[in-house]
């Protein structure tokens, strides 16, 4: 008869661990606040704490949707060939193609800084 009450222990003890794991699971895959970059940090933290309050975090999603629509501007200028308002598979690909340049430009110029440090160490 002893079996009984340890087998009802023994239920009762791995419900209360799956339940404790479920909450643990849960917590491990919320959604985590992301941190705001130097960048942000130095432009909206006004009273300069290291976070952003609500306020602050108001005017950097207004700056962020600016300069968005800066940027959409001046896709739209420089590759909207038809003027439609729309850029079109192939503009896309011009503006993909003149990003592509633009970094491998940067890295060209990365590589050859870093190869000139290393001549200059020898």
């Amino acid at each position: 008869m002893q079996l009984i009450p340890s087998v009802i222990k023994l239920a009762l003890g791995l419900l209360a661990l799956s339940v404790t794991t479920t909450f643990v699971s849960a917590e491990d895959t919320a959604p985590k606040e992301k941190k705001p970059s130097k960048a942000t940090l130095e432009k909206y933290d006004a009273d300069k704490d290291g976070q952003l309050n609500d306020d602050e975090k108001a005017k950097a999603k207004e700056g962020a949707k600016e300069h968005a629509k800066h940027t959409r501007e001046e896709n739209l200028a420089k590759y909207d060939a038809n003027k439609d308002g729309k850029l079109e598979d192939t503009e896309k690909a011009a503006k993909k193609a003149d990003e592509e340049a633009a970094k491998a430009a940067h890295k060209a110029e990365k590589d050859a800084a870093k190869a000139a440090h290393e001549a200059e160490k020898k």
